[in-house]
């Protein structure tokens, strides 16, 4: 389909969603934007999720289209902030923003040179950035983050005791890979 989407920039082209689980809906369905185009290419547009930190899954973009690129764009959210759910993904240069599982799916997914902020998460709760989903070692499938800066948002600089995680198997085969990149101390 080659769609593009143009914006003015992430801080001044935001779409903007508050839907979540608790609301009855599936994680899917939260989506502010759902993506199932392929060849789909963004440049400068932030996408978020303003559900809060207490509504469980509120997906800001879900992308189940292949051979997708994200240049300088912005995803916020909570807890599963960027469903990477199938086909290629690229990222760069973007900022992603969340508490648990924030990336997460089954795609092919390279971040680079991306920027990934842990946020203050609900009480009790520790956050975790990726949750990968390969099911079988057959599929060739995993999120790469390289030379991706990974750090607290604002909101979690003062509180540097909450545990924050790089990943988590969410299936059996479960792939992420960080390289080459700077890991903050709320590590």
């Amino acid at each position: 389909m080659n769609l593009h989407l143009l914006g003015d920039g992430m801080d001044r082209t935001v779409i903007s969603g508050n839907l979540s689980t608790n609301m009855g809906y599936t994680t899917f369905l939260t989506a502010t934007v759902k993506i199932i185009a392929d060849g789909f290419v963004d440049k400068g547009v932030a996408f978020e999720n303003t559900a809060g930190v207490n509504m469980n899954q509120s997906v800001a973009l879900a992308n189940e289209g292949r051979n997708s690129a994200f240049y300088k764009c912005r995803f916020s959210g909570y807890q599963d902030t960027l469903y990477v759910k199938h086909g290629i993904q690229f990222f760069r240069e973007c900022h992603i923003y969340g508490t648990v599982d924030f990336i997460f799916g089954d795609a092919s997914a390279l971040f680079q040179n991306c920027s990934v902020y842990a946020r203050r998460p609900r009480q009790g709760q520790s956050n975790t950035i990726t949750a990968q989903k390969r099911e079988s070692e057959e599929h060739v499938t995993g999120i790469v983050l390289q030379n991706c800066k990974i750090d607290a948002a604002p909101d979690l600089q003062p509180m540097l005791n909450v545990s924050t995680y790089l990943g988590r198997s969410w299936r059996n085969y479960s792939t992420t890979v960080i390289m080459q990149s700077y890991l903050g101390e709320l590590i």
